[in-house]
């Protein structure tokens, strides 16, 4: 549902709102936010409500350090757990500076622009993310374990999936904050999950995935349950994957609907531009040191190919018709900031559309059985974040979307992280517990 600034007031007052959560995202995409009392949400609407941007990583420099939030009111959300006397909403919020322009490194601010340019070229961008997680035992104390909370499998049910009721709350919880969940089910690891929800605009998109991962941190914390995005958090077990499902409207139509195989030019340019960029923003997509341990094993495709429905593609376009019609890119991970990422894959499909990029043959091959012969002839993802890195900072997509000092802070922070891994070498990548702790 739409609100605009007059009726979140009302809903406020009607509903004995008591907090409202101002939200936004840092540069990792890890939520934060400022709470108030509903008595200031005329003033937030007004003026916006100040911070320091040189304590969030990423943001700003302690001499110039004031931002301020301006909440979105279309974005209100209850949060159901927490009812009664002080419920709280949610808003997400725009970032700008002390002048009122808007702070270069938000990334709702730069997905709001990808979206923009779609505009401007006649076409809608709709996503549907696909987020797999893990569910982890607390000790005595309540901290977090490596021990998952099942030895389930793949669309296994009750009693041998322990996730089954937690599925169902998270689900109950996103309905209630406007959030369609489409499916849900056990996934391949032990504890491991996957929720699914409905194809919407970017940005609303990118918000949902945001209130998702803190639905299901919330909702497992209430269950005596830890919940992980970390993509590979169990070195002999499957890794979480974050599917992102694109496609392309044009006056009312998805061109990426098909008829006997074939598709059309704009589709094809789209498909094209996002595998002729996706080397050189995959440390955007995956953006830990531990992400790199995911790929070339089942569902992580490593390898630059698409393909019709075979899943050991990078892009793979599902057999399904009509309003449903989509590519799948499969490398991305849940630790990823959906908002950067939306907004590069958005810009690198509209350049190879704008470009007319011929799409390469489908590889038709088991990517993940094919000998070394066969997988010579394709290029593959990076195989480590340094190497992410480097091809990030020398990527002219990036710089052309993302702000330069955003690209530095994000260089300079992701390869502390790739030092203290090696300096410990750990073969999981976690930076000493502090990545799983944290994703």
């Amino acid at each position: 549902m739409r609100y605009t600034e007059n009726e979140v007031m009302e809903f406020v007052r009607e509903n004995e709102v008591k907090f409202i959560r101002l939200a936004f995202c840092d540069l990792f995409g890890a939520q934060k936010n400022i709470s108030i009392t509903a008595e200031e949400l005329p003033r937030a609407f007004a003026g916006g409500i100040s911070f320091d941007a040189s304590a969030i990583e990423g943001f700003l420099n302690v001499d110039r350090s004031d931002l301020f939030l301006f909440p979105e009111p279309d974005t209100l959300a209850v949060l159901p757990w927490r009812p009664g006397r002080g419920r709280a909403a949610r808003l997400f919020c725009e970032i700008r500076h002390p002048d009122g322009s808007p702070f270069e490194g938000d990334g709702r601010y730069l997905l709001k622009k990808a979206c923009a340019r779609a505009r401007e070229m006649g076409y809608l961008c709709q996503i549907g993310p696909e987020c797999e997680f893990y569910l982890f035992e607390l000790d005595e104390k309540g901290n977090p374990t490596t021990l998952p909370i099942d030895t389930a499998g793949y669309l296994d049910v009750a009693p041998a999936d322990r996730g089954e009721n937690i599925r169902r709350d998270i689900c109950l919880t996103l309905e209630e904050m406007g959030i369609v969940p489409e499916s849900f089910h056990h996934e391949q690891g032990p504890g491991q999950n996957e929720i699914d929800f409905r194809y919407s605009d970017a940005l609303t998109a990118a918000d949902q995935v945001v209130t998702f991962k803190g639905a299901v941190r919330t909702m497992a914390a209430q269950n005596g349950m830890f919940a992980s995005f970390l993509p590979k958090p169990m070195l002999d077990c499957a890794g979480s994957g974050f599917h992102i499902n694109m496609s392309l409207s044009k006056d009312g139509r998805n061109i990426f609907q098909n008829g006997g195989g074939r598709h059309c030019p704009e589709a094809e340019g789209f498909l094209a531009g996002i595998l002729a960029r996706v080397r050189e923003i995959t440390a955007i997509l995956n953006p830990l040191t531990n992400s790199y341990r995911r790929f070339g094993a089942f569902e992580a495709p490593r390898y630059i190919t698409w393909s019709h429905s075979n899943r050991s593609q990078l892009i793979r376009i599902p057999a399904v018709t009509g309003e449903y019609a989509r590519l799948e890119l499969r490398s991305p991970d849940p630790a990823c900031n959906p908002y950067f990422a939306f907004a590069l894959l958005i810009h690198a499909g509209l350049d190879g559309v704008g470009q007319g990029l011929a799409l390469p043959a489908a590889c038709e091959h088991d990517l993940y059985r094919a000998g070394e012969t066969l997988l010579a002839a394709y290029e593959r993802l990076p195989a480590d974040l340094g190497e992410a890195l480097d091809l990030l900072e020398q990527s002219e997509l990036a710089r052309r979307v993302l702000p330069a000092d955003t690209i530095a802070k994000f260089l300079s922070a992701k390869r502390r992280a790739q030092a203290a891994n090696l300096r410990a070498e750990d073969p999981f990548g976690l930076e000493h517990r502090t990545d799983f702790l944290r994703y």
